[in-house]
């Protein structure tokens, strides 16, 4: 099943805007996509139980994800859309690259089995 970049960038964007939103709703307990500008978005307060494991899991994914965008988290007051975009457009580009890396990597095995 061969996928296009445009289908492809669209999932990525999707996943990575509804993994952001389902992690701040479950771990920080807080219904919005993008937290309040002066928050910690990396660190989480202190957690019990399963919340813990599951934050010290997803931390990795975490830090990929949203990682480089963390300057634009400590402007004063940024307007929500702007952080959305930023976001969009790093993730955007992130999915190009891991897109274009898959298909050469698939390339490579059909060219030599």
């Amino acid at each position: 099943m061969k996928t296009t970049k445009k289908k492809f960038v669209a999932i990525f964007l999707t996943s990575g805007f509804i993994f952001l939103f389902l992690y701040n709703l479950g771990i920080r307990s807080v219904v919005r996509l993008i937290p309040e500008s002066g928050a910690a978005f990396l660190r989480t307060d202190t957690l019990t139980g399963w919340k813990s494991a599951v934050a010290t899991i997803l931390y990795p994914v975490k830090i990929v994800l949203i990682g480089p965008v963390l300057p634009l988290m400590d402007l004063p007051d940024p307007p929500p859309p702007f952080l959305a975009i930023g976001l969009a457009i790093y993730w955007t580009v992130l999915a190009l690259i891991i897109y274009n890396l898959v298909i050469k990597i698939k390339r490579f095995q059909t060219h030599n089995p």
